[in-house]
């Protein structure tokens, strides 16, 4: 299963038909928006990548859409394998057991420091 999040953008004017649209269309989930901004957030499922592809065409296609474009697509199967290719024996190769906690130096964030 794939599961894709769009970012749709419209004109303020459309937004409502968009919407309508959108949930009438069968081909998605509509989440939320910004009608000031003419921006609607919806996801999209497949069994495929075509499948999601095949979806994204016929929204962009709708009346009124200027853009649709895919912000974050999650795998199902792309993550199943990753997680059965981890070696978890191999995550950690040598653990230094002479320091005691308190003499281990903590920088926390990096941020600012390079």
């Amino acid at each position: 299963m794939n599961i894709s999040s769009i970012i749709v953008k419209t004109k303020p004017e459309n937004y409502d038909a968009v919407w309508l649209n959108l949930q009438e269309s069968n081909l998605c989930d509509v989440h939320f928006g910004d009608k000031e901004k003419g921006i609607i957030i919806i996801t999209i499922e497949g069994e495929t990548v075509e499948e999601e592809i095949a979806k994204l065409q016929q929204i962009e296609n709708m009346p009124f859409i200027i853009s649709a474009d895919m912000h974050m697509s999650y795998c199902e199967e792309e993550l199943d394998k990753m997680i059965k290719d981890q070696d978890i024996t191999k995550v950690v190769e040598e653990i230094n057991t002479e320091k005691k906690a308190e003499e281990i130096t903590y920088f926390g964030s990096l941020k600012g420091k390079y």
